[in-house]
């Protein structure tokens, strides 16, 4: 559908970089400054051209309608057992931010904790962590303003529910290790930075605190630091009888670390080294007596099982309890002692019981094809508790007994839709190297695959994150609208383990673009589809997918949506947290990187007099993950490069970040202004 917009100019500067003997061009640079005057009128001018084009159609009503009706259902967490109660995260239908509860029945709504929902009128302050005191008597809980990852830690007292004077500031990518008696905890923080680059601050100098409940954060006793290594990021955490802490050293986004123990009542004795390396994954889930029991992926894609004696005088007496099976484990933990695994097969889960040797107990069996999105049990606990979904299947939480071997609901969402008129199907693509690529098509089951469907295909395509089937009330209202949505499973995820993440990153990133366009053609070819109605969304790392399609296919797309997107690959790495990623993409300063980010970074490979197809491009104002620089420049360059008159479009949410803790009203703003976007213009 063409757009009546007039194309607005984007004041260019001369302004270039030598990479290596190239000489590459940023003459949108100007659009990195948030501060500046003249940005914030050339984003409101952008928002408004955008709000005047979706807010002409119709059938934007019809779809905030449909999701507001869609989303107004009760939701309910995983419970989580802390002294003497079972406490859930539960929302009644269209509260932005959900209100924890605690009852003696984990089924039970029972008794209002803490309600997120009374410290914003708009809902963009929200809870983003949360840990639990040894005897259930104090929680740690973070709050996060307008999506930022920052968080600040509060102590809620549960015995009078009332919140502690502490208030611990600067705090990202942790959560709260307690002392045993209760009196304090560990915690990872950054140095105060100046008030004018909180969301700009480049994120340096991680620390291990502890902190004494009543005391002031400026008290806090330094536990750890590396001021040689100042992008290195410290978590602390320990084992459940608190015998021994554990030091996670990480320098990249990935899950590669090294790995220290020691005692943990002796905080000023040296550590233990386990893995001192940043080639492996080392985890410690769980330690019965002296014996830790560790998941590796060193030597083993598909990650292994391994027991080791834990001392004074070091590590010893390794043993491989459980070898590394066919299937990639995406998850495990220690309960009822016994090991529970979630192995991923064919992008599914299951859900495995083996003994402390490693030998295989039993499957616990699950509803149907799907994921376990989150999961709560202790290891000596007899009961775990698991939250299960899939496209067609909305978050349902279970409980599995293990005296009784019985799998109950605990509970099950109701929502005005009927499921039985769809399915979920699961089909393969071949790359264009040959790999075979699977991909979920969710549609109705008597479709007529006749090349007349508006079909949604959504992907990722990094950082190991797996693109198993889920459930999301926005996909409801496309199928209402007789679209097609699938799942992308690309290369860079998770799905079959590191090997597939590591075909999908550094320079094998192409690989990750060849396989979703081979999605897109298989369902051209199946005649799911055409080539005018297809439509393509992803975000953060899914946007950079996304935008590098556009730019290398810009004709095999009806629709783009690219969605809080990393796009300039030659200068991501110097925006807040973007050096974290260099594992993952490379870095541009590096001479053998920079040919490869180069050959596709989607801000520098938009061509000149182009016809792109209808593209929006959503960010937001308080992104301090991916900065919303990226997607204002591609904005620029591609409204300048087009050669056509189809809509290309900038939204800028306001008070929102990287999505964390968006409040549901926000929710169903975006996706309303989303998916019209993409029906209007899959003609």
């Amino acid at each position: 559908m063409s757009s009546q917009l007039t194309r607005k100019t984007t004041r260019r500067e001369l302004v270039t970089k030598n990479y290596h003997g190239t000489i590459v061009a940023d003459p949108y640079h100007w659009l990195n400054d948030d501060t500046s005057d003249e940005v914030k009128q050339w984003t409101q001018d952008q928002n408004n051209d955008f709000y005047n084009y979706i807010n002409s159609f119709e059938v934007k009503n019809d779809f905030k309608n449909y999701l507001t009706k869609t989303w107004n259902y009760e939701k309910c967490n995983t419970p989580e057992k802390s002294g003497d109660y079972y406490y859930t995260w539960r929302n009644s239908g269209l509260q932005n931010q959900s209100v924890l509860y605690r009852s003696t029945n984990p089924a039970e709504k029972g008794e209002l904790v803490f309600d997120p929902n009374t410290l914003s009128d708009d809902g963009t302050i929200a809870v983003t962590s949360t840990t639990f005191s040894p005897n259930g008597n104090y929680l740690v809980y973070g709050l996060s303003n307008s999506g930022s990852d920052w968080k600040t830690f509060y102590v809620l007292d549960l015995k009078t529910l009332e919140t502690l004077p502490d208030k611990l500031e600067y705090i990202k990518f942790t959560t709260a290790d307690w002392l045993p008696d209760e009196s304090g905890f560990f915690y990872s923080c950054f140095p105060t930075p100046s008030s004018t680059q909180v969301l700009e601050s480049d994120n340096k100098n991680s620390m291990v605190k502890l902190h004494i409940l009543g005391d002031e954060q400026s008290n806090d006793k330094l536990i750890h630091q590396d001021k040689d290594n100042p992008d290195w990021l410290f978590t602390l955490t320990s084992d459940e009888n608190k015998k021994y802490s554990f030091l996670s050293i990480f320098k990249g986004s990935g899950n590669k670390n090294h790995l220290y123990y020691r005692p943990f009542n002796k905080i000023d004795s040296p550590w233990i080294t386990i893995a001192d390396n940043f080639d492996d994954v080392w985890y410690i889930f769980a330690v019965i007596n002296n014996t830790a029991y560790i998941s590796t992926d060193k030597d083993a894609p598909n990650i292994k099982i391994m027991s080791a004696e834990l001392s004074e005088d070091g590590i010893s007496n390794w043993k491989t309890i459980m070898p590394e099976g066919e299937e990639a484990i995406d998850d495990l933990l220690m309960v009822n002692n016994q090991i529970l695994t979630i192995t991923l097969y064919h992008v599914s889960h299951e859900v495995d019981i083996y003994d402390l040797n490693g030998a295989f107990v039993k499957e616990i069996p699950l509803p149907t094809v799907g994921s376990i999105t989150s999961y709560f049990a202790k290891q000596q606990d007899k009961e775990i508790f698991m939250q299960f979904t899939s496209v067609l299947y909305p978050n349902t939480v279970l409980k599995y007994d293990f005296e009784t071997e019985t799998m109950t609901t605990i509970f099950t969402p109701k929502i005005d839709f009927n499921f039985n008129d769809y399915e979920t199907i699961q089909e393969f693509t071949v790359s264009k190297d040959g790999t075979k690529v699977p991909m979920f098509i969710t549609k109705r089951k008597d479709l007529v695959k006749d090349g007349s469907n508006k079909t949604y295909l959504y992907g990722y395509g990094g950082f190991n994150i797996n693109m198993t089937p889920s459930f999301s009330p926005p996909i409801l209202a496309w199928l209402e609208k007789g679209g097609v949505y699938v799942t992308a499973c690309t290369r860079g995820g998770g799905e079959y383990g590191e090997e597939w993440h590591r075909a999908g990153m550094l320079e094998s990133k192409q690989d990750v673009f060849d396989d979703f366009i081979s999605i897109a053609e298989h369902l051209i070819n199946k005649n799911y589809t055409t080539k005018e109605k297809i439509g393509i969304h992803g975000g953060s790392n899914g946007g950079l997918l996304t935008g590098a399609c556009l730019t290398q296919r810009p004709e095999l797309f009806g629709a783009v949506a690219i969605h809080v997107p990393v796009l300039d690959m030659l200068n991501y790495h110097r925006f807040t947290i973007g050096r974290y990623w260099i594992s993952e993409y490379g870095n541009a300063d590096n001479s053998e990187h920079f040919p490869f980010l180069y050959e596709y970074s989607p801000l520098h490979n938009v061509k000149m007099n182009t016809v792109y197809p209808p593209t929006i491009i959503l960010t937001a104002d308080t992104d301090d993950r991916v900065v919303p620089s990226h997607a204002r420049k591609f904005a620029a360059t591609l409204q300048a490069a087009d050669a056509g008159n189809n809509p290309i479009l900038l939204r800028t949410e306001k008070s929102a970040g990287h999505g964390l803790g968006k409040p549901i009203s926000k929710l169903i703003e975006e996706r309303a202004d989303l998916l019209t976007f993409l029906y209007v213009n899959l003609s």
